[in-house]
């Protein structure tokens, strides 16, 4: 199981889905460019000490982390029919998001093998990408067995 940020343009959450990875053990993938410069400082409010633990690789673009993909490739977002808890996750899953500004361009969704989304009550729009992040890791985690030990 991975998560990957596409173009993120927020440093705490990044900063708070690297602590995620490194409290669940589980790799994170950032595809550049961010929208901001991607550094300790701009992360440590978030990751505070667990940056060091993360196991995060940087793709200098889409290209460059397509060659590292291994498994399937579902893009969480709003635009999605697909509901988070009717999908069967598998172990080498990758959970994608798109920058919380921005979302995914249709080049990416194209690419996702899934497109899935959490459903949300009433007329709300979205979620905040961490808590969505986490929320649908959990899921994930659950049903593969995936959970530290």
């Amino acid at each position: 199981m991975r998560i990957a940020l596409f173009q993120p343009d927020q440093p705490g959450n990044v900063g708070a889905i690297l602590r995620l990875g490194a409290c669940l053990g589980v790799p994170v993938d950032v595809i550049e460019p961010c929208g901001f410069a991607f550094s300790d400082r701009a992360l440590k409010r978030a990751a505070m000490d667990y940056q060091g633990l993360a196991q995060v690789t940087r793709h200098a673009s889409w290209e460059a982390f397509l060659t590292t993909l291994k498994g399937r490739l579902l893009l969480l977002t709003t635009a999605a029919e697909q509901r988070l808890p009717d999908v069967r996750f598998e172990p080498d899953d990758t959970l994608l998001f798109g920058s919380e500004s921005r979302g995914a361009p249709p080049e990416i969704h194209d690419r996702a093998g899934l497109r899935l989304r959490i459903p949300q009550a009433g007329d709300t729009r979205s979620l905040n990408i961490a808590i969505a992040a986490g929320i649908a890791l959990a899921e994930a985690l659950r049903q593969t067995d995936g959970w530290p030990q």
